[in-house]
C-alpha cells in the first residue's frame, strides 16, 4: 500500500544533506570519505521509522550505519530520530532496493540488515521478496567476504522461503531460530516498531544471519582438510 503523501516532505528532505545525501550515487565506493574515517559499513535495507537503525548507530560508534527507504512519509520520521540523537554515524538513502549496486560498490558493506519486510505472500510476488534469489545476486556482490545478512520476520512462510533462497545461492547460513525472544540469540537484539508491537502480541518472530558464500566455501575446504588428516 502506497502511503499518502503529506505537503513538503519532499522539500524538508532536502534539509538534512548530511543525512540524505541526495547524490549518494558519486560516493559509491568512497563512503569512508563520506564519513572521513574507514569503519565498516552496515546497511538496513527497508529502515521505515528508523528506531532499529538510529539505535544500532547510537550503541556502535564505530560503525557507519545506512538506512534505506523508498517512503518518503516513513523516512523522514527516521532522519528527524537521528538528528535528535545527533548521530554522526548514520546516513539515509532515499532510494529503491533495486537500485542499491548505484549507490555500493562490490565488497563495500559489511552486512545488510532485513527486518520485517513485505512478504509478499502471493505465489507471483515472489520476485518481489527481498530475499529473491535475484536480489541476494546483489547483496552478495556488494559484501565483503566476511559479510553477512541478517534477516528477522514475523512470517513464517517468508522465513522459510528465505532459508531456501540463501541455501539455493550458497549462503553460510548460522543463528536460526524460531522464537527468537525465547533463544539464546535474543541477547544484545534491537527490536523495531514492528518487532516490539508483535512481541507484544505474542508471536514469534524468526531470525537467521546468513554469511557471505566465500565462508561456506571456506568451511568446506576446512572440513575437506580435516577428513584427509
Amino acid at each position: 500500500m502506497r502511503l499518502r503523501k503529506k505537503p513538503g516532505v519532499r522539500e524538508a528532505m532536502a534539509t538534512y544533506p548530511k543525512l540524505v545525501p541526495l547524490n549518494g550515487e558519486e560516493y559509491r565506493g568512497k563512503w569512508n570519505s563520506f564519513f572521513g574515517n574507514d569503519n565498516p559499513i552496515h546497511v538496513e535495507l527497508g529502515t521505515g521509522k528508523g528506531n532499529f537503525i538510529t539505535t544500532l548507530a547510537e550503541q556502535n560508534p564505530d560503525i557507519n550505519y545506512f538506512g534505506v527507504e523508498l517512503y518518503e512519509e516513513v523516512l523522514i520520521r527516521a532522519v528527524k530520530k537521528a538528528e535528535a540523537k545527533e548521530l554522526n554515524n548514520l546516513s539515509f538513502l532515499w532510494i529503491n532496493i533495486q537500485d542499491i549496486e548505484k549507490y555500493f560498490a562490490p565488497g563495500e558493506v559489511d552486512k545488510f540488515y532485513l527486518n520485517f519486510s513485505d512478504p509478499w505472500p502471493k505465489k507471483r510476488h515472489a520476485r518481489r521478496r527481498l530475499t529473491h534469489s535475484e536480489f541476494l545476486e546483489k547483496y552478495k556482490g556488494l559484501l565483503k567476504p566476511e559479510g553477512v545478512i541478517q534477516l528477522k520476520t514475523d512470517n513464517e512462510g517468508l522465513f522459510q522461503f528465505s532459508l531456501n533462497q540463501f541455501a539455493q545461492e550458497l549462503f553460510l547460513l548460522k543463528e536460526i531460530t524460531f522464537d527468537l525472544h525465547n533463544s539464546e540469540y535474543v541477547e544484545g537484539n534491537v527490536m523495531t516498531e514492528y518487532e516490539a508491537k508483535f512481541v507484544g502480541q505474542g508471536m514469534k518472530i524468526f531470525r537467521c544471519i546468513a554469511a557471505h558464500p566465500a565462508q561456506l566455501a571456506a568451511k568446506i575446504e576446512e572440513q575437506k582438510s580435516r577428513s584427509s588428516v
